[in-house]
């Protein structure tokens, strides 16, 4: 078993248990359930250097990324230095997330907050808008082609957009539906954790241009953020950049800057 079915795994299983914690009922009758959201994707559109940035302490593939900067100070610094969105990793297990996490953003900004997790349950749809998210990310590799369709049209139901990551050509072809607002070509192979910035120029060839268009993970120097914008990106998601700094606010300003040519 490869490390990316052990996630889909244990999230299966803790959602199953969720379920019987947090019911549907008590969701879909709090507050926050009925709150308005904020669109990612028109963000993304919108801002003229567009960067999701990410609140991540781990990966399987890094480990320990940041533990020392206190969350508000990642958060209020994200969005004073220019972020058009903010991703949250609630997923506990392998990257150390936490709904709590996620609650703590929404209640310190009105900038679109993304749930980064691995969702595989009409339940995490539901539960996403109750913490919190305005868009909720889904991973292609995970999920067939119908449970990709059931997930995006209970999410466009709720006012949430609909984030979903690819990783190869065929991929594509099962995501390019009207419930999906922004496709996510992700430059890392999830099963082996391999970097390819290539990914995103192959795959980016195809990606019609109704659809919000962003690269994902392995992206560091702003020349390739530079080269990636000339091919027809709308945006990027970046996280270990910023999260392996004590400062991830003031990371995310000097990168914007330097695709500005300000510095």
């Amino acid at each position: 078993m490869n490390i990316l079915s052990k996630i889909v795994s244990k999230r299966k299983e803790e959602t199953n248990l969720q379920k019987k914690i947090r019911g549907l009922d008590e969701i879909k009758s709090s507050e926050s359930f009925h709150r308005q959201t904020y669109s990612l994707s028109k963000k993304i559109k919108e801002s003229e250097i567009s960067i999701i940035a990410e609140h991540k302490r781990k990966s399987p593939s890094k480990k320990e990324i940041n533990f020392q900067t206190p969350s508000h100070k990642i958060i209020k610094g994200y969005e004073k230095n220019g972020a058009s969105g903010i991703s949250v990793l609630t997923e506990k297990n392998f990257f150390s997330g936490s709904e709590n996490d996620l609650i703590l953003a929404r209640k310190l900004t009105d900038l679109p907050i993304l749930r980064k997790d691995f969702i595989v349950d009409e339940y995490q749809v539901f539960e996403s808008k109750y913490l919190g998210a305005d868009a909720i990310l889904l991973i292609a590799t995970c999920l067939t082609d119908k449970e990709i369709i059931k997930l995006s049209e209970l999410a466009k139901e709720l006012d949430l957009d609909v984030l979903v990551e690819i990783h190869s050509k065929d991929e594509l072809n099962k995501v390019c539906i009207d419930s999906v607002d922004i496709i996510g070509v992700n430059n890392r192979n999830l099963k082996d954790f391999s970097v390819n910035v290539e990914n995103s120029i192959e795959i980016g060839k195809e990606i019609p241009e109704s659809f919000v268009k962003i690269s994902e993970s392995g992206l560091y120097k702003f020349e390739e953020l530079k080269r990636l914008i000339d091919f027809g990106y709308d945006g990027f998601l970046i996280g270990e950049l910023f999260m392996r700094e004590i400062d991830p606010g003031y990371k995310l300003g000097n990168l914007i800057n330097q695709i500005k040519g300000e510095s």
